[in-house]
């Protein structure tokens, strides 16, 4: 269910505990999908919460700790590449969502989803449309997955520095694009994603005409 409460205070639900979720990570070429609940605290309100894409990255790991120290409850859940690969990203997105939302310590009951659909859950949920920056609760949300997600691409670097992952997060820049196309696909790629499933395409294609010309 759609449903436009910008102009609401998010604590005006009588008898309704609240969760706003949100995920990160749906574009990139690589890495996990990453969601994020949080039931924020009305005696410890949060200055500054919006939408973690307007927001620089100093500021977001700013607002993800005092997230953590002051609210309600807060959780943060995956979906893997290899989820991505099986389930579709709209589906892992979904699953990564409710994961989240099944973590939280308290259980809410009511959950505020950012965007046009809802995952299936045991509670209820009501989708808002570019809620990350009307709702603070989701804003909350966003900016945990969001922050999340990066410091995992991070860890990604490490193992596979490469790809330049802690320059792109895994997004089909031309720096990633080019990185593939000179190292292949690594085991952290989406191999459902276009750019690396015809990477993939064409290197057996290559194989196969090796093998081909050895034959004969």
């Amino acid at each position: 269910m759609k449903m436009d409460i910008s102009s609401l205070p998010l604590f005006d639900y009588s008898g309704e505990l609240i969760c706003g979720v949100d995920e990160a990570g749906r574009g990139p070429l690589a890495g996990a999908v990453f969601a994020a609940a949080v039931i924020l605290d009305p005696a410890k309100p949060i200055e500054g919460l919006r939408d973690s894409k307007k927001l620089t990255e100093a500021r977001r790991n700013i607002l993800a700790g005092q997230i953590k120290a002051d609210a309600l409850a807060w959780s943060i859940a995956q979906c893997s590449e290899s989820e991505i690969d099986t389930l579709n990203i709209l589906q892992a997105s979904m699953l990564a969502m409710r994961r989240a939302v099944e973590g939280l310590k308290v259980v809410p009951t009511l959950a505020l989803i950012d965007g046009n659909r809802c995952p299936v859950m045991p509670i209820r949920s009501e989708a808002i449309v570019k809620g990350d920056d009307k709702i603070p609760a989701i804003s909350a949300a966003s900016i945990l997955a969001k922050t999340a997600r990066d410091a995992a691409l991070m860890a990604l670097h490490l193992e596979y520095p490469q790809y330049g992952f802690d320059q792109h997060k895994g997004y089909p820049t031309p720096l990633h694009l080019e990185r593939l196309r000179i190292h292949g696909v690594s085991p952290v790629h989406r191999k459902s994603y276009a750019p690396v499933r015809e990477l993939i395409v064409n290197a057996q294609e290559r194989a196969y005409e090796r093998r081909a010309r050895i034959q004969t």
